[in-house]
């Protein structure tokens, strides 16, 4: 039980320092929150604050006085929950990082790309690229990342192909690609299947660095996607107008698809 002398001497007392300082920092943090729209997490906001300050703050004060203040970052920390499994065939990197090719349909390479729209919701590009002009031999998006969606991708590919075709095909060691079921379309289509090592995603970087980088930047990133069916067109015109009508320097300024044709 506090005294009536007790009480009122801690009414009446005077604020400390750091009182006075933790009151002005939690303003300052919270008129920065509504500034950047909440993208700022401790870290951030502890390098602002020592900026203004012109103090060097500990990140532990900084999380507290954000606890205080109700202030939370809208970006969470992605949880990865990784379901370990084992692989039903694996393939030896047969490309290792021979990223030239002397002829159309001779190494092929292909990814899963992830997108975001919405309301966090997900959508997923397969594409098979040729590593001899970039081009995009096929490719299909869907709302799921499955082994449909990689069959279907190689579905379309070996489709193209003319008689006598044969290429080598590159992925990393996603679960679609070590499935017994993709094994045997590629011994159906007479093809060689070649992985990246574990860990060496620069085994197919072709396809993730160049394609994938590429249309997220010259694209993806410079809109925001409220359906599947927005973002589906986009990709599709961006694929289209990759093709047909973005010109490389390495392609002797041509197209990839100009590039083939000059040789057919």
């Amino acid at each position: 039980m506090v005294t009536r002398a007790a009480y009122y001497k801690w009414v009446n007392r005077l604020p400390t320092e750091r009182e006075i300082q933790n009151k002005e920092l939690i303003k300052a943090m919270t008129d920065l929150h509504e500034e950047v729209e909440g993208i700022y997490g401790y870290r951030r906001l502890k390098m602002n604050m020592n900026r203004q300050f012109k103090k060097k703050f500990n990140h532990k004060r900084i999380q507290r006085l954000m606890k205080v203040a109700g202030i939370k970052s809208v970006i969470r920390k992605k949880k990865y929950r990784y379901k370990p499994s084992v692989p039903q065939q694996v393939a030896e990197n047969l490309l290792n990082r021979e990223f030239k090719a002397t002829k159309p349909n001779e190494k092929w390479v292909t990814d899963v790309t992830e997108f975001k729209y919405g309301q966090s919701q997900k959508a997923y590009l397969s594409a098979i690229r040729d590593v001899y002009d970039g081009s995009i031999v096929s490719y299909v998006i869907s709302h799921r990342n499955n082994n449909l969606l990689v069959f279907q991708t190689l579905d379309l590919a070996i489709a193209r192909l003319k008689e006598g075709e044969h290429p080598l095909l590159h992925s990393d060691r996603g679960f679609q690609y070590t499935s017994y079921q993709f094994k045997q379309k590629l011994d159906k289509a007479k093809m060689t299947h070649s992985m990246s090592r574990v860990g060496k995603c620069i085994d197919n970087a072709p396809q993730w660095n160049r394609f994938g980088g590429t249309l997220k930047c010259e694209k993806y990133y410079l809109h925001t996607y409220k359906t599947f069916e927005e973002l589906s067109k986009d990709i599709n015109n961006y694929i289209y107008f990759y093709n047909h009508h973005r010109y490389q320097e390495k392609l002797n300024d041509l197209s990839p698809m100009e590039y083939r044709t000059k040789i057919a």
